[in-house]
């Protein structure tokens, strides 16, 4: 049994090798972006490789080679069921409805005529979404049918950027006074309103469909839940001062009271109705009834090591620390072995 690994800095990377090295399980790093990867792996039983949203190169083709891999009859992580809604929104939206997730409601429109009548007759506030970005990239409050409308004209005109640069400033600055970030990353944030970032030249403009979500009011945080395989852990994200987004705030709350159980048993009944490996759910409230906002199997290797416990699937507490990285290498192990 061995498995390949695409080693790349910031990723689950930096956690998978030295746990396969820690406990003697044999692996192999590998180079995804070389032409020979399928050769490369001929001597493996398993892929794994963690791609986020921000990588032009892996936007063009991580997925169809993580698919062409498993349809060779190896296991990968992640795997399809896992993957191929990740960075899109409005991939999520039909799939979290096509199972009956309780999500919070979610509108596209592929025409500007249709997102004007829709817009006319909605109530407002909404949240205007494009499909790509997290962290709270390319999220904003629509307040007024006004705002929206401009919103639906540039929507199938010039379209968006998937990076703002004056954004971009603005979170380095909210950081800077929070004392979270030191002044030099605000300096680089002013120097980058000159250029736009690789993700952005590689992807283009987005156009051509408009997609909203409904305001849920009276939440001052999020819950994101992650499952993997058959644990769960969570953490509660307050959200920004003066806004109404809790990721990427950097206020995280992860005492085991801050978590109902209906919210952890919803994050496992889901992944079970997805058959995903891994998958971070993010909850908002209306009233005391759970909705998800977002999904990802993928999350930042930062803020989670301070998590106290996690959940079994029959919701049983465990106390302590814990590796997720582990349990993503040693639930694929089973996988393979299991096929054998």
């Amino acid at each position: 049994m061995k498995i390949g690994i695409h080693n790349s800095r910031d990723s689950f990377s930096d956690k998978w090798i030295p746990y396969c090295e820690s406990n003697s399980i044999a692996y192999k790093p590998v180079d995804c972006y070389r032409t020979d990867i399928i050769d490369q792996l001929a001597d493996c039983d398993a892929l794994m490789w963690h791609f986020n949203h921000k990588s032009p190169k892996a936007s063009k083709f991580a997925r169809q080679l993580l698919y062409a891999v498993q349809a060779s009859g190896k296991a990968v992580f992640p795997d399809y069921n896992t993957v191929w809604h990740f960075d899109d929104k409005v991939g999520q939206k039909y799939l979290l409805e096509a199972i009956g997730a309780p999500l919070a409601p979610a509108y596209v429109f592929y025409t500007r005529e249709e997102a004007v009548r829709w817009v006319k007759n909605a109530s407002f506030p909404k949240v205007f979404k494009l499909r790509n970005g997290a962290g709270s990239d390319n999220v904003r409050k629509v307040n007024t049918q006004k705002e929206a409308l401009k919103l639906v004209k540039r929507a199938f005109g010039k379209g968006f950027s998937q990076y703002s640069a004056w954004s971009n400033l603005r979170e380095r600055y909210r950081k800077y006074a929070l004392g979270k970030t030191a002044l030099w990353n605000v300096i680089k944030g002013i120097v980058r309103l000159g250029y736009t970032t690789e993700y952005a030249r590689v992807t283009g403009k987005e156009k051509g469909y408009i997609y909203f979500q409904d305001f849920i009011p009276n939440n001052d945080f999020d819950i994101r839940v992650i499952v993997i395989g058959h644990q769960a852990f969570a953490i509660k994200r307050m959200v920004r001062e003066n806004d109404f987004r809790a990721s990427g705030s950097g206020s995280i709350r992860y005492e085991k009271e801050n978590f109902t159980e209906e919210t952890i048993r919803l994050a496992f009944t889901i992944s079970e109705s997805l058959k995903a490996q891994c998958m971070a759910y993010d909850f908002v409230f209306d009233g005391s009834e759970p909705l998800v906002v977002e999904i990802s199997y993928g999350f930042a290797l930062q803020g989670y090591d301070e998590c106290t416990g996690y959940w079994n699937k029959n919701l049983i507490w465990h106390e302590g620390r814990f590796n997720p990285y582990g349990w993503m290498v040693d639930n694929l192990i089973k996988s393979v072995n299991n096929k054998g």
